[in-house]
């Protein structure tokens, strides 16, 4: 799509983009939550769940709180989960960890696993956290015994608080007997809710604001049609939102209406 848009309205960097610095990023309520429970997992060395539907700002949240630790003291081990067996989790969990040996045992990959969390705490100081992104793709069998990497020293030791997210049917997993073991050492949930209008209208002149604009551009039934055409999910709003420039810019308006964000919507699902 043409970068022309950003020309004719003055902005100095692509606008709604995902590639935010940290200090970019639109705090909201739901953020703040998630950073309280994950602060709260972390010090008690337990579960931390971030549910929320595709789009709604799981991965941001997360990306944003997980800044927020200082790397003098905190080892963050991201993931992101796929469908694949426990054997592939762990596999993932190693590459993580810097860890290149192969092997198809899962017992040697648990001692692998935990040696380096071990060696972490004990010998580098380091308080660990796994960070598990689209937690909803993984199987049943990666619940049953996602637990079992976090038990140290008779289950004593809680070196390694877990975070969660992905979409609702993450707690549908949780619910199943065989993920009652996991289930049990969650402490936290978070739930991103769908933004309501006048929150919408406030990340869309935020996001204006990074481009540089410092006028709104977007016609109040613009916002509203914004609003609606993504459910008050970001990650929509943002692709019907530059869209809606694009369109206006293509018709030299410095104004975005509403038939601009209709114009964008036939781009996308």
């Amino acid at each position: 799509m043409s970068t022309t848009y950003r020309t004719f309205f003055g902005m100095k960097k692509e606008a709604f983009a995902a590639d935010l610095s940290i200090k970019e990023i639109f705090e909201t309520d739901d953020i703040r939550s998630v950073q309280e429970r994950f602060d709260y997992a972390v010090r008690l060395g337990s579960v931390a769940l971030v549910t929320g539907e595709i789009g709604s700002g799981k991965s941001t949240a997360l990306r944003y709180v997980a800044a927020k630790l200082h790397p003098s003291e905190y080892r963050p081990i991201h993931i992101t989960a796929c469908s694949g067996s426990i054997l592939e989790f762990y596999r993932m969990f190693l590459a993580e960890l810097n860890i290149e040996k192969s092997s198809t045992s899962r017992a040697v990959m648990i001692r692998l696993i935990k040696k380096e969390i071990q060696e972490l705490v004990l010998g580098k100081k380091l308080k660990v956290v796994l960070i598990v992104d689209e937690a909803s793709l993984m199987r049943l069998e990666v619940f049953a015994e996602l637990h079992t990497i976090t038990q140290f020293d008779h289950d004593s030791k809680p070196w390694l608080p877990i975070i969660l997210a992905g979409k609702s049917n993450l707690i549908d997993l949780l619910t199943y007997q065989t993920s009652m073991p996991l289930a049990s050492r969650v402490v936290a949930r978070s739930h991103l809710e769908p933004a309501n209008r006048s929150r919408t209208e406030e990340y869309l002149n935020h996001h204006l604001s990074i481009t540089g604009v410092k006028t709104g551009l977007f016609e109040d039934a613009a916002i509203t049609a914004i609003h609606q055409g993504s459910g008050g999910l970001f990650r929509k709003a943002n692709n019907l939102a530059r869209g809606a420039l694009i369109a206006s810019a293509n018709e030299q308006s410095m104004t975005v209406t509403a038939e601009h964000v209709r114009i964008a919507s036939t781009e996308l699902f």
